[in-house]
């Protein structure tokens, strides 16, 4: 007979949030990402347009760690309509030497939340500029929150800029989080003035259209692109990744078919037999990420499995220590 965890959002709430020590969790899941034994498989993913929803579940096993996790996203994206959220979701973990089910965490989201914000702070922890006078956040949803808040657990941010579409919810999301975060924070008047003030700038928009041009880049920019996470999105202009001294992607079969990569191959910016770096050699000590202060440098997000596997592993252990959860025999 098998025991279950069963841990409801709130619950995960209590136990998980923005940390060093939840970065250092998803950079060691990274890390073991470039062991040849890792099982990752390609994003599975269901486009239901009848019901203006889409499916994506993400997986992967990873040596030494405890539990994987198989992930459900849903997005049902007419459900403000009806008074109900449009993202939902859950995770469950299973014993890595026996596939019994260990527990199931009914996050809505949440985890993945946590693990993408920590995945972009990262990608800042190795190629982000030693000095950021400013960071700038095109997007103004719960991702240009958390990104920046997982960044400045890695930099010492002086300034932040923000852009978005609706400059109404640009307004408010600047007095918010310069409440939240202490520092300073503005709308900039448009993209492109935001791009060349900052020494780090994060994507995190559902674009289908680049909201980023080639001929802003300047000296000393890393930008993080965490959008384009299917074959519709695209945050930046393909030359863009052409004119990086330092490209770096989180899986690259992944960005080749649904990240940044697809379209720079596509147009023919990049080559699609093109062999680049993942964030994993750089967490597993394999590259040095930024060799320069004055480079250009772009990490391309499109979440991965062992995102979900590293942080629902570390969940489940927070969780037993602090008594959280319910229990039920199988």
């Amino acid at each position: 007979m098998a025991e279950i965890r069963i841990l409801t959002e709130s619950e995960l709430r209590q136990c998980v949030g923005l940390s060093r020590e939840l970065h250092d969790v998803i950079a060691a899941g990274f890390a073991r990402l470039a062991d040849p034994d890792v099982v990752m498989p390609p994003v599975l993913s269901m486009d239901l347009p009848a019901v203006n929803g889409e499916v994506d579940i993400k997986t992967a096993w990873l040596p030494g760690v405890d539990n994987f996790a198989i992930k459900v996203s849903p997005g049902f994206f007419d459900n403000p309509a009806k008074g109900l959220p449009s993202l939902n979701g859950l995770m469950v973990l299973l014993d890595a030497r026996t596939g019994q089910v260990a527990a199931v965490m009914l996050d809505n989201g949440y985890l993945t939340d946590m693990r993408t914000a920590a995945a972009g702070a990262v990608a800042a922890r190795f190629l982000a500029p030693e000095q950021v006078h400013t960071a700038g956040v095109i997007g103004t949803g719960l991702q240009a929150r958390l990104q920046i808040e997982a960044l400045l657990l890695e930099r010492k941010v002086e300034r932040v800029l923000v852009w978005g579409r609706d400059a109404e919810r640009a307004e408010r999301y600047a007095a918010e989080q310069s409440r939240v975060l202490g520092i300073p924070v503005s709308v900039a008047e448009t993209a492109e003035r935001l791009v060349r003030e900052s020494q780090v700038v994060i994507t995190t928009t559902p674009a289908r259209e680049p909201v980023i041009r080639a001929q802003w880049l300047h000296p000393g920019l890393h930008i993080t692109a965490m959008g384009s996470d299917s074959p519709l999105k695209n945050e930046l202009d393909p030359q863009v990744l052409g004119d990086a001294d330092v490209l770096i992607v989180d899986r690259l079969s992944q960005s080749l078919e649904r990240g940044e990569l697809r379209t720079a191959v596509s147009c023919g910016v990049m080559q699609a037999a093109i062999e680049l770096p993942e964030l994993s050699a750089l967490c597993a000590g394999h590259h040095p990420g930024r060799s320069s202060q004055d480079q250009v440098s772009v990490c391309d997000l499109t979440g991965t499995g062992v995102q979900d596997t590293a942080i629902a592993d570390y969940a489940l252990k927070r969780a037993l220590r602090q008594g959280l959860g319910a229990s039920i025999i199988s």
